[in-house]
C-alpha cells in the first residue's frame, strides 16, 4: 500500500512527465540514454508516450482486461514525438483525475491491485524513473522528490520485485535486509526465501533466490542498504551504482538480495 495518497500522486505524475518533456524538449534526439543503452532520447520519448496511452486505455475501459487495444503509430519526426506525448499525457491525466482511486480496474499485478489506485501508484513511479532517464539523456540531472523516493524504494521492492505469481511458492528464511532511508527517516524490510513453482507452460522453478516485504520483524538485519530515498530508489532501478548507497553486513545475505535485484525490472 502506497503511503502516498491519490491528488499526491497525480500531482507526482503531472510534474515528472512535465519536467520529462522540457528536458526532451531541448535534448538531442539521437542522445544515448546511459541507463536503457537500447535507447536514444527520441526511443525513450516515444516509449513513455506508449505507457501512458496503453493506461488511458485502461482506465477508460475499466475494470475490463486490455484484450482490444490498439498500439498507436509512432510519429516520424522529433517534434511529433514531442507533441503526442503532450497530447497523451493530457488525456492521461485528465482520466485519472476523473476516476476513483477505488475503483476496480484491470493491472497485470497482483489481485489485490486489480483497482484505479495501482495506475496512480505506478505511473507516479514510471514517470520518475523516466524523467531521470531523460535527465542523464540530456546531462541535466536534478533531484528526485523525498516523498515519492520513499514510496518508491516500498514500490520497487514490494511489487516491482516481490511479486508472488498464483502459480509460485515463496519459502522464507530467518534472514532479512533492512532498506534504511536516511533523509526520511524510514525503513522497508525484506524477508529473505526462495521461489519455486510450474509456470503455466510448464517450466519447473526451484529454489531461486527471491525476498518479500515484511514489517519491521523486531530483530537485527542481516543486511542493511542505507542511503537517502532518492539514491536508494535510483539505485534500486539500476540507475545509480553502489557507489550511491552504504551497504553492510553478511556477505552471503548481500549476494543472495543483489541475485535478486540483478533481475531487470525497465
Amino acid at each position: 500500500m502506497t503511503s502516498l495518497a491519490a491528488p499526491t500522486l497525480l500531482a507526482h505524475i503531472e510534474a515528472e512527465s512535465a519536467r520529462f518533456l522540457a528536458v526532451l524538449r531541448t535534448c538531442d534526439p539521437a542522445a544515448r540514454v546511459p541507463s536503457c543503452p537500447d535507447w536514444d532520447a527520441a526511443d525513450l520519448l516515444w516509449h513513455l508516450t506508449e505507457v501512458q496511452h496503453f493506461w488511458t486505455h485502461v482506465l477508460t475501459h475499466r475494470p475490463a482486461p486490455p484484450d482490444g487495444y490498439a498500439e498507436p503509430q509512432r510519429p516520424a519526426s522529433y517534434d511529433d514525438l514531442l507533441g503526442a506525448f503532450a497530447e497523451t499525457h493530457r488525456a492521461f491525466a485528465a482520466v485519472l483525475r476523473a476516476a476513483d482511486p477505488a475503483d476496480s480496474a484491470w493491472s497485470w499485478s497482483s489481485a489485490a491491485h486489480q483497482d484505479v489506485a495501482f495506475t496512480y501508484r505506478r505511473q507516479a513511479h514510471e514517470a520518475l524513473i523516466h524523467r531521470l532517464d531523460a535527465e542523464l539523456a540530456a546531462g541535466q540531472v536534478s533531484e528526485l522528490p523525498a516523498d515519492l523516493a520513499a514510496d518508491g524504494v516500498a514500490e520497487a521492492l514490494d511489487v516491482m520485485y516481490g511479486g508472488l505469481p498464483p502459480w509460485g511458492r515463496f519459502q522464507p528464511r530467518e534472514q532479512y535486509a533492512e532498506f534504511r532511508l536516511t533523509d526520511t527517516g524510514t525503513s522497508v524490510w525484506v524477508q529473505l526465501g526462495t521461489f519455486s513453482g510450474t509456470t503455466p507452460e510448464g517450466v519447473e522453478r526451484s529454489g531461486e533466490p527471491d525476498q518479500h516485504v515484511v514489517a519491521d520483524p523486531g530483530v537485527a538485519a542481516d543486511l542493511v542498504v542505507s542511503g537517502t530515498a532518492a539514491d536508494v530508489d535510483a539505485w534500486l532501478w539500476h540507475r545509480r551504482g553502489d557507489d550511491a548507497i552504504t551497504i553492510s553486513g553478511d556477505a552471503q545475505v548481500r549476494a543472495h538480495v543483489a541475485a535478486v535485484l540483478d533481475q531487470p525490472i525497465d
